[in-house]
């Protein structure tokens, strides 16, 4: 039984030591896990109009009112003019401007470009054009963390050199092409280039540079001059947070652009054909809204966080917690379990919920709620193994030797069993045929051994229903004796008194088979019994390959050798004894009697007998 203990720790552990393992290497499957607990995070977050960003959209409307894009970019100019004279803050122009207009209007769209408007740039997988960096102040060094890009496309350079920042537009999905986190620097060799955001927080300040600092394992903040600092993961981005909506009109209505002044104004396209989807957190979102996000986030100061041990923290409390579960499902009650469970799965939850809106720190608990319930399930399945394995060994050890009664309640509480052997105060009963040689011959002179043994069978089928039906238990059998036990291997209070009233059983059981064996002809049949009570050692006894729940000490002898001297003593008249142990747990209502002291076996002193009074 304790091998089996340990066998099922085992395995349970080893499963915990593999998921924990599988956690640590942190797979592709891992971080989507969480990566998806953090959307439902960033989704709880309640939405607000923003009071610093303002969007205009390029939409169908103002395609009809304007003409088919792209338009002549004096259009654009007149607009931002328009935006100048309302007395907006940044204008941005998330749109790339990689080649001189047809049309001819660069001209002048660069002469506003110079008043507080930022265009783009974007990464790419071939060589640089038109690319226009942005030089940084490092404190260690920060290169080796930052993205990094084959090649960058600016803007053609008459607009490059004139527009008062350029800024990169590209975004970094995660692992499941989901957009959660922007780059705010980014690097082809030794040159680094901002992100729109961060360039139009620079464009504000009116700062030339950017200051980037370095750790040990990675960019930790980046900061504008003229600004607060911006804490950064290791790779210099920051988590997008979705807690705003915009001010948005039409291009096309532009007479209510008074509404804008002093916020930055982000003018982009969304027409169809024209607008750039990307995936979200918060579903398909359109390019600008990136960049209104990304700024939005760096503008409020309160990024989101994740600190640098959260990883190994939460590792360590999943594995902690699997410790846990595994001792409780071996111990604890399945309900029990199963409320625990669900109270770590409601708690996890809530504690990450409560991080991120207080602290706007991000708990991943989706390993710790994996691991407990892998853990969990596989040990119960484990822990209900070793039971069903432990119930049908106690069905098939006891069923032909126990009542059903007391075997349904054996299956259904093996706790009541111990198998291991326990020194207890039992009651004992022999019971044997006396006078079992004329029998033996009646039958040998008919050459019937079959007959033989199916007398002798059904003789000990009537005395074990009697011990079984007073809730004993039937031993073992000896040729023609019977031994049976109360008290093991269910408790029993008043084994002494079932033992005597199944002895007292029997004697009528075999006065009514002595009338049915005389009229079958057979030779006259009496039987011995002996009952003692006393501590003796009970459990499972035998060798590795067999073994029988069975009791052994001299209490168990005495027993034997009352029944030898009742079934041979020519002056006990009705061949059941019992010693004084037993006479003294007996209740009054028995009508006995002592009948003096004997000797027996391996006893020096002398045992006082009892047996039932003549009725």
């Amino acid at each position: 039984m304790i091998s089996k203990i340990f066998t099922h720790w085992t395995i349970a552990f080893i499963t915990l030591f593999v998921i924990t393992y599988i956690g640590l290497k942190d797979p592709q499957v891992k971080e989507i896990l969480r990566l998806k607990g953090f959307d439902l995070l960033l989704q709880s977050e309640k939405k607000e109009l923003s009071q610093d960003i303002a969007v205009i959209t390029i939409d169908e409307k103002a395609i009809e009112k304007y003409g088919q894009w792209p338009w002549k970019r004096d259009v654009l100019a007149d607009v931002i003019i328009k935006l100048r004279e309302a007395e907006v803050g940044i204008i941005v122009l998330p749109i790339l401007f990689s080649e001189e207009d047809r049309l001819g209007g660069d001209k002048q769209l660069a002469e506003v470009l110079q008043y507080g408007v930022v265009i783009s740039q974007v990464g790419t997988t071939q060589a640089n054009k038109n690319a226009v960096p942005r030089g940084i102040a490092k404190i260690n060094d920060p290169m080796a963390y930052m993205f990094e890009w084959p090649g960058m496309l600016g803007p053609i350079p008459l607009l490059g050199e004139k527009a008062s920042g350029v800024g990169v537009v590209n975004t970094v999905p995660e692992v499941d092409g989901v957009v959660r986190r922007i780059p705010l620097i980014m690097k082809i060799g030794n040159d680094t280039y901002p992100a729109m955001a961060i360039e139009v927080i620079r464009v504000a300040t009116g700062a030339p540079s950017y200051q980037v600092k370095a750790g040990e394992g990675g960019i930790i903040a980046m900061r504008v001059p003229g600004f607060s600092t911006i804490k950064t993961d290791s790779n210099g981005r920051i988590w997008l947070r979705w807690n705003k909506e915009y001010d948005t009109i039409s291009l096309a209505d532009l007479d209510q652009v008074g509404k804008f002044k002093g916020k930055t104004v982000i003018i982009s396209t969304t027409a169809e054909g024209l607008n750039s989807i990307v995936a979200t957190p918060l579903g398909e979102k359109y390019m600008y809204e990136i960049t209104a996000s990304t700024l939005s986030t760096v503008l409020d100061g309160k990024n989101i966080t994740r600190v640098d041990i959260s990883f190994i923290s939460e590792l360590a409390v999943a594995f902690l917690l699997g410790c846990v579960i595994i001792l409780i499902t071996r111990f604890l009650p399945y309900w029990f379990i199963g409320i625990k469970l669900l109270s770590w799965y409601i708690i996890s939850v809530w504690l990450s919920y409560y991080f991120f809106t207080t602290h706007l720190m991000l708990v991943d608990v989706s390993w710790i709620l994996v691991t407990i319930t892998i853990v969990g399930f596989h040990s119960v399945f484990l822990r209900f193994i070793l039971e069903f394995n432990l119930k049908q060994q106690i069905r098939k050890q006891f069923e032909k030797y126990l009542d059903p009664r007391q075997v349904a309640i054996l299956v259904k509480n093996p706790e009541k069993l111990k198998l291991g052997g326990v020194r207890k105060e039992m009651s004992y009963i022999f019971i044997d045929i006396v006078g079992f040689t004329p029998i033996s011959e009646h039958y040998k002179n008919k050459d019937d051994p079959e007959g033989l043994v199916e007398l002798i069978n059904e003789f000990l089928n009537e005395i074990s229903k009697i011990i079984l039906n007073n809730g004993g238990m039937i031993d073992k059998f000896m040729g023609d004796c019977v031994m049976g036990i109360f008290g093991a291997p269910l408790d029993m209070d008043n084994h002494a008194e079932m033992a005597v009233k199944s002895a007292k059983e029997i004697e009528e059981k075999v006065k009514e088979l002595k009338v049915i064996y005389k009229e079958r002809g057979l030779p006259d049949i009496n039987v011995g019994t002996g009952v003692n009570t006393g501590i003796a050692i009970v459990g499972n006894m035998g060798s590795k390959t067999r073994l029988d729940y069975s009791v052994v000490g001299d209490a168990v002898n005495l027993a034997a050798r009352l029944e030898a001297t009742a079934g041979r003593h020519e002056h006990i008249e009705n061949k059941t004894i019992w010693s004084s142990y037993t006479q003294e747990q007996l209740p009054d209502t028995f009508k006995t009697k002592s009948i003096g002291d004997i000797k027996v076996k391996g006893k020096e002193e002398l045992i006082k007998i009892f047996t039932f009074q003549s009725t």
